[in-house]
């Protein structure tokens, strides 16, 4: 097949490097003393302004790249603002203001209590978003309700399920792996406390480090439960017991999601748990039922059936993880199952009794028919999530929400209230902590009078298990509805060296493309890395890459990124190794 036919790179090269760093360093002007000299570096401004016009448009024609177009006006912009600050005392403020390319359309916060930009809630997307906002010189301060920052993925959710899952397989390879490499002990055990601890170990240093880059970039944080009271204002209810009213010129609602309950079911994080009780239980329960087949459930019912829980997952859909490929839901699961995952599909829990030594569930297919009992020591409830809205006081000043409870916001992450923004979980998207970081960067970068951007359909998802399941764009079934004519191209991690050498060869790499133009439109990876490896196709993506594109690419031999290098190949000519 004949290659496509591509811009020079060395013309697109030579463009960046002219508007690299290293060409734009901070200019060290004497400050004018004639007027003439002022109108001469006012002049230059005027010139700098008209540039990232210039390049706008001269990059549509030739360039087509969104991220291009980014770079060199952000450089151009970081450009005018050097300038304009060692215009300081040269010129008037009105003046200066008028032709600095970084002035914002709110302006900066002048008063010794007033923020530029207040966040609520720091997690994933909040923290990062107070962050970014200080460093473009805005007066932030960010709220958080439990005292800790990193919100519940890093104190009850990413992190600390990945700490176990990293723990329990370590012990589930030494048990049952190990041997065959070579490698023999006369017994292995489980010593949970310590499995915990190192847990919490992790928790904590993350949540101190974040507190660490606060400081470092001068953000100002007030613990407590933040309510806004109006366009402009916070109140808080300190976690010491005291109150105090935070004003900002620009809000942002980042307070991310909780966990999903079901009618009749009452979590009390002992017996019937939620995703923070499943991950500090005191015991390891002989029989765990998990309500829910999603990436939550999935990845704690692996924890607790690697270290002796016998596992059994009811979910009321057809299928587990129903957002993911259908070829790989169904090797997937052939996985899970062979790790002595039961699965109980189509199926509902109409009742739950907790009077005696077990807990017993009543279940009943979807459909309606027969009911059966279930006994379990620990239910885990994993239901998915839902948008941490309620209690805000947004309804009290007119934030539009949706049935589901999401804030609604335009493409620059504005509400209909002039002045609060939204990010992460609390809007429509996928409801991940790296989407929500991107949210929160690109917010700011919005108020900031910058350009930022968030493309929903380019959001890598990993399940944590072990094969680990990663995709980034569209599944096969997504594209056949779309009525677009594609190719699939597949390889086996059977046929990868890398794999087969240590012994951990269970997987495979499908990638969807366009038929006609050879265009990526969806990867999908089940090998033991693939949450690392499903990189290279959100670049690819990101990109409009080919799959020839990748397949050209020299990939490191023996490594398992070559297994996707095959699947390119496979797609759009044929691989080697099969």
């Amino acid at each position: 097949m004949a290659r496509r036919k591509r811009g020079s790179p060395s013309t697109l090269k030579g463009d960046l490097h002219q508007l690299s760093w290293s060409t734009y360093e901070e200019p060290r002007l004497i400050r004018p003393k004639g007027t003439k000299d002022r109108q001469r570096q006012l002049y230059h401004l005027l010139l700098l302004q008209i540039l990232p016009l210039f390049f706008h448009f001269r990059s549509l024609f030739v360039f087509d790249r969104a991220q291009t177009r980014m770079a060199m006006a952000s450089i151009v912009r970081r450009k005018a603002y050097l300038l304009s600050r060692n215009l300081s005392g040269s010129c008037s403020d009105a003046l200066r203001y008028s032709y600095s390319l970084t002035s914002f359309s709110r302006g900066f916060a002048t008063g010794s209590d007033e923020n530029d930009v207040v966040v609520i809630g720091g997690g994933p997307g909040g923290y990062v978003a107070a962050i970014k906002a200080a460093q473009l010189g805005l007066k932030t301060t960010c709220i958080e309700k439990r005292g800790t920052l990193g919100g519940t993925c890093l104190n009850v959710g990413c992190i600390p399920s990945k700490a176990l899952l990293h723990s329990s397989h370590m012990y589930h390879e030494a048990k049952h792996s190990f041997a065959s490499h070579g490698v023999k002990f006369p017994s292995v055990e489980v010593d949970l406390p310590a499995m915990m601890a190192q847990k919490d170990k992790a928790v904590g240093n993350l949540t101190k480090g974040i507190e660490g880059l606060f400081k470092k970039n001068k953000v100002n944080y007030v613990k407590g439960y933040g309510k806004v009271v109006s366009p402009s204002e916070v109140s808080v209810d300190t976690i010491d017991g005291g109150n105090t009213v935070v004003k900002g010129k620009n809000i942002i609602i980042a307070t991310g999601s909780d966990v999903k309950s079901l009618p009749g079911i009452t979590i009390d994080e002992e017996r019937i748990v939620s995703s923070t009780g499943a991950l500090a239980l005191k015991e390891i329960p002989k029989k765990l039922v998990v309500i829910g087949a999603g990436y939550i459930g999935l990845e704690m019912g692996s924890v607790w059936g690697r270290l002796g829980s016998e596992v059994t997952v009811v979910e009321f859909a057809p299928d587990i993880v129903p957002t993911m490929d259908g070829e790989i839901r169904k090797q997937f699961q052939r996985s899970l199952e062979k790790q002595k995952m039961k699965f109980m599909l189509k199926t509902k829990v109409v009742g739950v009794d907790t009077s005696g030594d077990a807990v017993k569930l009543t279940l009943e297919p979807a459909a309606g028919g027969d009911k059966t009992e279930l006994e379990a020591d620990v239910v885990l409830v994993s239901a998915g999530r839902v948008p941490f809205t309620a209690g805000l006081g947004l309804d009290k000043i007119g934030v539009e929400m949706d049935k589901a409870g999401r804030i609604l916001v335009n493409e620059r992450f504005a509400t209909n209230v002039a002045g609060i923004y939204a990010i992460g979980d609390v809007i429509p998207g996928p409801m991940l902590a790296h989407k929500a970081e991107e949210d929160g960067v690109a917010c700011v970068e919005f108020i900031a009078g910058k350009v930022g951007h968030v493309d929903y359909d380019k959001v890598p998802g990993v399940v944590y298990t072990h094969p680990e399941v990663a995709s980034v764009g569209k599944t096969e079934e997504q594209v056949k509805s779309l009525g677009v004519a594609y190719r699939v191209g597949k390889f086996p991690f059977l046929a990868n060296s890398r794999a087969k050498a240590i012994d951990d060869a269970e997987g495979i790499v499908k990638i969807v493309a366009e038929k006609e133009t050879d265009k990526i439109l969806g990867v999908h990876i089940m090998a033991p890395n693939a949450g690392e490896l499903i990189h290279e196709a959100v670049l690819a993506l990101a990109y409009d890459a080919s799959s020839e594109d990748i397949a050209r690419v020299c990939h490191a031999h023996p490594t398992m990124s070559e297994a996707l290098k095959e699947a390119a190949m496979a797609t759009y000519d044929k691989p080697i190794h099969i």
